[in-house]
Order: C-alpha cells, then structure tokens, then sequence
C-alpha cells in the first residue's frame, strides 16, 4: 500500500505558525509519531462532505486538522485546539 503525500498551503501555514504557534509540519511530525488519535467526519457534512478530521496530540493538547484526500495526496486545511475534543481525548 502507498503512503499518500502530505500537502499543505504554505500562506496557511505562515499565518498559523504567526497566530496559533503551531503549523502543518507538526501535524506531518504528529502522524509519523503515532500521535494521530481518531479521523472523523466532518460534523458539517452538507457543506464539507468532502472533508474529514485528523485529532491529532500536538504539545500535549488535542487538535483538530481538517483535510480532504485523493488517491495520492492528503491535503491539510487548517489546525483548531479543541477543548472538547482535549476533554474526550
């Protein structure tokens, strides 16, 4: 079986390593880690039904990557610390 690509956008990324301390390189270093709990639907599936959800242990704290895939790629939307998700993780 093929390991798929990891993408992002990299505006993205500067903007959340700027506003949030945290960017897709750890998300990808997550994974490889181990540290990748659960994948999820999107709870929004009427308007992300493409979409799923990484929860991912980054810096001791849960986290939710939204992230769409294909037959090759996997392609990283954004990074949000979910208290709840903390709270159930």
């Amino acid at each position: 079986m093929k390991t798929k690509k990891i993408e992002w956008s990299h505006e993205k990324n500067t903007l959340l390593k700027q506003g949030r301390g945290i960017c897709f390189e750890d998300v990808e270093n997550a994974i490889s880690d181990k540290r990748l709990l659960d994948i999820l639907p999107h709870p929004n599936q009427e308007k992300y039904a493409h979409q799923k959800i990484f929860v991912i242990r980054i810096k001791d704290y849960i986290h939710y990557v939204p992230f769409v895939e294909d037959d090759e790629n996997i392609f990283l939307k954004s990074i949000i610390p979910s208290r709840k998700l903390n709270n159930n993780y």
